[in-house]
């Protein structure tokens, strides 16, 4: 019989298993995947992994084999105009050194294929098994164990399910888990440009009536790209030809590091807010975006998840040192607990900017540009803001997120 079986091979399902192997070798862990073993492997997003997921990282043992490949976000610039506008001024610059005393910034842009590798390859070193190209077709929760029936006619007996397959989990509708759902009425497009000059490790968001335009640092004269639009105009650029595609980058990139040119396919992902009612049930719970997902407008979405591994591999290592049940409820609701505050609190709060900054009514553009340049001009808030990004400011943070093992 398995102790943890993971239902989704992403960042989150992959180190959550690591995690949990590392800590406690004895434990028999599992993770199931309904894609191919090669399909991570076409993944060009890049995300920003703030200092408590690199502490994450670290622990895990793979920071040291993607730093290569992490660039440091040495510099943030926030913006708010028009697309037409002949002049975009700056109202909040964030300098990139983050509030410990390692000399780290306080975020790195990383390719997800290269923490999707670097986890794989410390899962084997483990001993985790990882079955791809097989789904979770339902599963039976008994006092002591859960029957799950996967893709092929198999079965496995575990004592605890966890469900990290995504904002439209499957397993969370098989646990009868409600959700409050808001649709955003907009679009995420995703891509990587190249462009002729460095980007000194700049980083910068560019709110616009349609949604915010971020650029973000990597390696080599690169930039990902975070394009919101409404639904229906991201659906248009994304099918458009490269020539209008790439026209209308230009009015939003701008000619500051020179001509661009698109290096990766384009995508476009609806956004919207999702928050699980429940975190937990008997022998079942959520991570990642199974549990939460929010508007990419603060780029905390990936580092959430992060968080959700820290605390859920804590709470199954320390109750299994008690010689607890870990997939009690009793034990599972600490990590609820500890986890449920943050996780709304961020969505709120990613809630009211995207509101705030997502339209083009005067008042209301007056009011947000006359509070970032307030910012802008209080050092011990900006470092508060900092501090708070990071995501290792307060007490009682799992452990793994200020760099100690459970």
């Amino acid at each position: 019989m398995l102790d943890v079986l993971v239902a989704g091979g992403g960042y989150v399902g992959l180190s959550l298993a690591v995690a949990v192997k590392k800590a406690a070798p004895h434990l028999a862990v599992e993770v199931v995947d309904a894609a191919p073993d090669h399909a991570w492997r076409k993944d060009e997003r890049a995300f920003a992994i703030v200092a408590a997921a690199r502490n994450l990282l670290d622990v895990l043992g793979i920071w040291n084999e993607i730093e290569p490949e992490a660039e440091p976000i040495r510099r943030m610039v926030i913006t708010d105009s028009r697309t037409a506008d002949p002049v975009r001024p700056v109202f909040l610059t964030f300098e990139g050194a983050g509030s410990g005393d390692d000399g780290q910034p306080f975020a790195h842009m990383v390719p997800n294929r290269a923490i999707t590798a670097g986890l794989l390859k410390q899962a084997e070193a483990l001993g985790v098994s990882i079955r791809w190209s097989t789904s979770v077709e339902g599963f039976a929760t008994g006092q002591h164990s859960t029957t799950v029936s996967l893709s092929g006619g198999t079965e496995r007996q575990t004592r605890l399910l966890v469900a990290c397959d995504g904002v439209r989990s499957k397993l969370r509708d098989m646990a009868g888990i409600k959700t409050v759902r808001f649709d955003y009425g907009q679009s995420g497009i995703v891509t990587t440009v190249q462009h002729e000059r460095p980007h000194e490790g700049t980083a910068e968001e560019h709110f616009l009536p349609a949604g915010p335009f971020a650029t973000l640092p990597l390696t080599g004269n690169r930039s990902s790209l975070v394009w919101t639009e409404r639904t229906e105009d991201a659906r248009r650029l994304v099918e458009s030809d490269d020539l209008v595609f790439e026209e209308e980058l230009e009015r939003r990139f701008g000619h500051k590091l020179g001509a661009l040119k698109v290096v990766d396919g384009r995508r476009a992902f609806p956004l919207g807010l999702t928050l699980a009612r429940a975190f937990v049930a008997p022998r079942f719970a959520l991570a990642g975006d199974a549990a939460h997902g929010i508007h990419p407008i603060s780029g905390q979405g990936l580092n959430l998840g992060f968080k959700d591994v820290a605390a859920l591999a804590e709470t199954i290592v320390e109750a299994d040192r008690l010689g607890l049940d870990i997939g009690a409820v009793s034990v599972l609701e600490r990590y609820e607990t500890w986890r449920r505050f943050d996780t709304v609190r961020m969505g709120m709060t990613t809630d009211v900017l995207n509101r705030l900054f997502s339209n083009d009514m005067t008042p209301l553009r007056v009011l947000r540009d006359v509070g970032l340049g307030v910012v802008d001009r209080l050092p011990g808030l900006k470092s508060f803001f900092i501090r708070q990004a990071e995501g290792t400011t307060g007490n009682g943070h799992p452990r793994m997120l200020v760099g100690q093992r459970i």
